[in-house]
């Protein structure tokens, strides 16, 4: 979604169109998955990681930095959404919709997609056409995916902090929607919400 995409295609793999995917939000108990595809633009900022070796600080300084010098794009499932397909599976499609708009905005195929973890969307999501590798550990090596792992990570951090100002009780603006003991506490007294995922054990254990 950066401005003026042809100024950016200058990748870090030569001439290649490489695209880096990560996500962020699939062990909570509330709140969405969101995945992040990213291709890194000739003034990339420097010190790329996985998000979660950074601090929220240094997040939010290279947040604006990527979004201005990169082509990325977001891909959500919502926590009914994963309720009704697993969340293995609403990981995968929240990548494959992060992949595929990214695609459309470049109007570009690329030549390959670079996904963090053990396995890719590619014989899993049918909408899934592009050739894939997944790296373990990839969001500290290839900082094309260490930029999505930021992007997803900011993006649904701030999504789960305005829940939280709607949901006040389960200390979202704090914990993310993980299972924290403040969360867990407020769960038992307050019961779930539209955006608990009641798919997972400890949701369905006090719905």
């Amino acid at each position: 979604m950066a401005d003026n995409l042809g100024d950016y295609l200058v990748l870090a793999k030569g001439d290649a169109l490489i695209i880096g995917v990560d996500e962020a939000g699939r062990g909570p108990l509330a709140g969405p998955v969101v995945a992040a595809a990213c291709v890194l633009g000739a003034d990339a900022p420097a010190g790329l990681d996985d998000s979660k070796k950074l601090s929220a600080k240094r997040r939010a300084v290279l947040e604006p930095q990527i979004k201005t010098s990169c082509h990325w794009s977001l891909g959500v499932v919502e926590a009914d959404e994963i309720d009704r397909i697993n969340i293995f599976a609403a990981t995968m499609l929240a990548m494959t919709r992060a992949v595929a708009s990214l695609v459309s905005e470049l109007d570009a195929e690329p030549e390959q997609v670079l996904i963090d973890g053990n396995k890719t969307p590619q014989g899993r999501v049918p909408e899934w056409r592009w050739s894939a590798r997944a790296i373990v550990g990839g969001d500290a090596l290839e900082p094309c995916i260490s930029a999505a792992s930021i992007l997803a990570k900011e993006h649904r951090d701030r999504v789960m902090k305005e829940a939280a100002l709607a949901h006040p009780h389960y200390g979202w603006d704090r914990n993310m929607g993980y299972g924290t003991a403040e969360h867990m506490a407020a769960l038992r007294v307050h019961g779930p919400t539209p955006l608990h995922r009641r798919s997972f054990a400890p949701v369905a254990a006090v719905s």
